[in-house]
């Protein structure tokens, strides 16, 4: 039974023309319409992000529709609850009143329920002879007969949003770590291209990252990291062809040797030509370990912590773990990779792993590398007597400690 004319709230509480426009559309429910409450509920509670509700303010409309007797919301029949805010605040588990009264207030204003109040603000039902409600005063329940099929299909688009971005999150998470992985192999590796770069737009594509996503963040977001790998994909598969048009050419030139009945003494020594000045040859010696592995883990033991399951075993893992410290110590992909230039691979992972040794003496691990290599380009700086100066450092703690 719907009242005839539209009320206004009791006591210095306002009201909205909005208010007013859900009061007369209640009359637009089809006769004989029923819904089970609690499906409708179900619904409301999938959809509390888009009809902007709080948990607390679910914890109330519950209370609320613990007040009407039958399970279903039928047109024609009394959908006015009344019950104190003692009796309320006692089924949305013990809520304060103040807060009972603003999320009343939300539910009013999200449009759920209307306030039907009394002359004096009290709730009650006014029942004739026969037990029949007459004329009640408290909050009514049409609204949600009126909009439960709003409320479904807004139910089902949150789900299918909420589907679509676990989903979505789960494709950030695989495109992050094989873009990672994927740069990282070819760091250590020293596959040709130019992969600090694409590190460095990584690092800023990682950064931008939100603390709360939407699907719109993450459908840019997964946009952006594919064709990050694309880009990465393309490199690496560039190198692979390179490789194979290189091994063929030197099987056609091992061919063409091989051919030769009366081949060039390999022992016989390499005389430089005019203008050389061996700079390159000396370039590639420096390119090499400048110690064996075992010495260099001697002198620098931290470094096997960060290595593949925790080990260093070969010179490969020795470099795996030097890119995951260079990143722990803050030193630049741009800095890092000049090293392995200047230095060679193998030995710019040795000068991490001294850094590493010294880090709590070392304020900015970045400088302190790009300086060691400026030094090393001017023939100024040599490994050895860092590395050697750490061994004798380690060893004397190993005696101490025994």
């Amino acid at each position: 039974m719907h009242p005839t004319n539209v009320t206004t709230p009791f006591g210095r509480r306002g009201v909205s023309l909005a208010v007013v426009q859900r009061q007369l559309d209640v009359k637009a429910i089809a006769a004989g319409k029923s819904v089970d409450k609690w499906r409708v509920f179900r619904d409301i509670a999938e959809a509390r992000p888009v009809l902007g509700l709080q948990d607390r303010s679910l914890a109330v409309l519950n209370a609320l529709l613990s007040f009407h007797p039958e399970t279903e919301l039928v047109e024609g029949e009394p959908l006015v609850v009344f019950p104190s805010n003692v009796q309320l605040s006692l089924r949305a588990h013990g809520i304060a009143d103040a807060t009972l009264r603003r999320h009343l207030a939300c539910l009013v204003e999200a449009g759920l329920i209307l306030r039907r109040d009394s002359a004096n603000g009290k709730r009650f039902a006014r029942k004739s002879s026969e037990g029949r409600v007459e004329d009640a005063f408290g909050f009514d329940l049409s609204p949600l007969l009126l909009r439960a099929e709003e409320f479904a299909v807004t139910a089902q688009t949150v789900v299918a949003e909420r589907v679509e971005l676990r989903r979505l999150r789960e494709q950030v998470t695989i495109g992050r770590r094989d873009i990672r992985k994927l740069i990282s192999a070819a760091l250590e590796e020293g596959s040709p291209g130019d992969w600090v770069a694409l590190e460095e737009e990584y690092i800023q594509l990682i950064a931008t990252f939100p603390k709360v996503w939407t699907l719109e963040i993450a459908r840019r977001t997964v946009a952006a990291l594919g064709q990050l790998q694309t880009r990465v994909l393309n490199h690496l598969e560039s190198r692979q062809k390179s490789e194979n048009m290189n091994g063929n050419a030197d099987q056609n030139e091992r061919h063409i040797q091989n051919s030769n009945t009366k081949p060039p003494n390999e022992l016989e020594p390499c005389f430089r030509k005019d203008g050389d000045d061996g700079s390159s040859t000396k370039q590639r010696l420096d390119d090499k370990p400048a110690f064996p592995l075992g010495l260099v883990l001697r002198a620098c033991p931290e470094i096997s912590a960060y290595g593949p399951k925790g080990l260093v075993e070969s010179w490969k893992d020795l470099m795996a773990a030097a890119v995951v410290v260079r990143s722990m110590l803050g030193v630049s992909p741009s800095a890092y990779q000049t090293a392995c230039e200047v230095l060679g691979p193998e030995n710019a992972a040795i000068t991490i792993a001294c850094i590493l040794e010294r880090a709590q003496h070392i304020n900015s691990a970045g400088g302190y590398l790009r300086n060691l290599v400026e030094r090393a380009k001017r023939g100024e700086f040599s490994i050895g007597p860092m590395v050697m100066a750490l061994v004798r450092t380690n060893g004397q703690m190993s005696s101490q400690t025994g």
